[in-house]
């Protein structure tokens, strides 16, 4: 889907606080599947988390994000995705964990624009909190992970500025609307 917009990059780097400020701007966002996940595992005592059953939490997040994309094939104009389908993949090979082939065949039948808007890790926005509970260390190497999954699918992944929110939505923006 042309139209469909991909914000990747490692933990604490700023991508949900971008897609909020571009939702005021009028663009629809499909929210991380990850944070909701954490909640929803921590809420009901679950074990699909990313520091307990790794697996359980792909296969979370991969439906998840499934989802999100059926939902916004209902929606008009360019949508923006906190994350998406290869992050699964890229969550995978940074745990060290074997890519199920129905995995990368859902990375494969679920495509997005070309162009993926990557943000690196940015030591001065990076916190953690009760989910984010990643270094910054882990943080860049989930980043690191991210851009090679998307470059082996063939996408190509566009470096957010560490700049200001106005320069970050201006960018995405100007590539979404010229890109």
């Amino acid at each position: 889907m042309q139209n469909f917009y991909i914000i990747s990059g490692g933990p604490g780097s700023g991508k949900t606080s971008l897609l909020h400020a571009l939702a005021k701007q009028g663009i629809p966002c499909m929210p991380e599947a990850g944070r909701a996940i954490i909640q929803d595992q921590m809420a009901i005592g679950g074990s699909a988390l990313h520091w307990g059953d790794k697996s359980a939490f792909a296969e979370l997040m991969l439906s998840w994000e499934m989802r999100s994309y059926r939902e916004a094939q209902q929606l008009q104009g360019p949508v923006l995705f906190d994350r998406g389908v290869p992050d699964v993949m890229g969550y995978l090979m940074l745990s060290q964990l074997p890519v199920p082939v129905h995995v990368e065949k859902a990375a494969h039948l679920f495509k997005y624009n070309r162009y993926v808007f990557m943000a690196p890790p940015w030591k001065e926005i990076f916190m953690q909190d009760d989910e984010r509970t990643q270094t910054f260390a882990e943080a860049k190497a989930t980043y690191d992970s991210l851009v090679n999954v998307y470059l082996k699918l063939g996408y190509t992944p566009l470096a957010l500025p560490l700049d200001t929110m106005a320069e970050r939505v201006q960018f995405v923006l100007k590539n979404i609307i010229h890109g």
